[in-house]
């Protein structure tokens, strides 16, 4: 319970914090391949969880 009110605290500051030490981390040119593989992951993510609510519909 009290980890999740953790992250509802952050304030700009750390935001940008974390923004820095994430390009520092990775580099500019890598962030958007990154990014690009977050996003195909979570589309195949919703596509898998709708595919599984249509087989259930299916059995019923």
């Amino acid at each position: 319970m009290i980890s999740s009110s953790i992250f509802l605290a952050l304030g700009p500051w750390q935001i940008v914090l974390i923004v820095v030490a994430i390009l520092l981390l990775f580099g500019g040119k890598k962030i958007p391949e990154l990014m690009r593989g977050l996003g195909s992951g979570i589309k195949e993510f919703k596509d898998a969880s709708k595919e599984d609510t249509t087989d259930n519909k299916d059995k019923e």
